[in-house]
């Protein structure tokens, strides 16, 4: 019976954390014992219950201030918070915040992993914050055994960005849920878009990486081709009230909602004509493959091939969304080929097999 550690801060609304739970359903609970540690009280999401899933509640502490502590410091005044306990392999599965480092690394454990969620390179050009935490954390990297990555277009930026060229990195997808998406989506909601306009979805946080502002300067150029359309984005964020201006200044009040967070979006994205993402950089993009199940037509900006191999992008997003047409079938996929693989490579890595 293999003992696996996982540390995470959270399980609130995200794309980590949605991919965590996955994870916890589609694990084979037959040859592991999995304990979770979490910093974080609740969950956005149900969780699993498994009578060898543990769910063990961390204080946080001074999470904030050890963002800006050096790692090779925090971790030399840091300890085992496990009480000793021994597994076999230790996974920082949040890859972000340094008490799911520290605690995945002064765990007893033969094998240590980071998963890798986001295009590092890029996000490292793009977000300015974001090189500040890496300056304090960079160093936290040698300390691993191993690495996963949630698509194979991340692992030559992550070896660029960080010098991590000695270490093994395996490529494991976002596992997708298709039984709770086909058990959702025919959950009620009060909700109808009219059947007379081709409409249109997305699901994310409104920040700048999924770059929802470069799709409103295209549903801008779209309108002024077609005006049968609406556009329904599910999610919320810190970019929320520019994007409001945003839209009010490009005249699209008419043609986009603004939805907000929804426990099951399955519902909504349901009803919908297509699905439509620009983000500038991924790490996959797991909604994409969410609105695969459900049959969508995907409209998503050419630069998220690389994180999503199989998957056809566009160079002309206004060229593709004003000819756009409603589906004369909708068909649903269990994505079963996509997820076997995902399930094989999971379990080698945790050395499950």
């Amino acid at each position: 019976m293999k003992q696996i550690a996982i540390f995470q801060s959270d399980l609130r609304v995200g794309g980590i954390q949605k991919a965590l739970i996955n994870i916890l359903r589609e694990i084979d609970y037959a040859s592991c014992q999995v304990d979770l540690y979490l910093y974080d009280e609740g969950s956005f999401f149900d969780m699993p219950s498994h009578e060898r899933l543990k769910i063990i509640r961390l204080h946080p502490g001074l999470a904030a201030l050890k963002r800006f502590v050096y790692f090779d410091l925090l971790y030399a005044l840091s300890r085992d918070i496990t009480g000793g306990k021994e597994y076999d392999v230790a996974v920082d599965f949040n890859s972000y915040q340094n008490e799911c480092a520290v605690g995945a690394l002064k765990t007893h454990a033969r094998k240590k992993i980071m998963w890798i969620h986001n295009d590092m390179e890029i996000k490292l050009r793009n977000e300015p914050k974001y090189r500040v935490l890496w300056h304090f954390f960079k160093r936290k990297l040698r300390y691993y055994d191993a690495f996963a990555a949630v698509s194979p277009g991340i692992i030559d930026g992550f070896r660029r960005a960080s010098g991590v060229q000695d270490k093994p990195i395996t490529p494991i997808p976002n596992h997708i849920d298709t039984g709770e998406i086909f058990r959702k989506k025919d959950s009620p909601v009060d909700f109808q878009p009219d059947p007379d306009k081709l409409n249109l979805c997305s699901v994310g946080r409104i920040c700048h990486q999924k770059g929802y502002d470069l799709l409103m300067g295209y549903l801008a150029e779209v309108k002024k081709r077609r005006q049968d359309f609406h556009f329904y984005l599910i999610g919320d964020g810190p970019d929320r009230a520019a994007l409001e201006r945003q839209i009010h200044s490009l005249g699209l009040r008419e043609f986009v909602t603004l939805l907000g967070n929804r426990k099951n979006p399955f519902c909504y994205m349901d009803k919908m004509d297509g699905f439509t993402l620009t983000s500038r950089y991924e790490g996959q993009g797991m909604v994409i493959r969410e609105a695969q199940a459900l049959g969508l037509p995907l409209y998503i900006s050419k630069n998220l091939e690389a994180y999503n191999p199989g998957i056809r992008g566009y160079e002309d997003m206004v060229e593709a969304l004003s000819g756009a047409e409603k589906p004369a079938v909708k068909r649903y996929d269990d994505l079963s080929g996509y997820n076997a693989a995902i399930s094989r490579d999971l379990r080698a890595l945790l050395e499950l097999s």
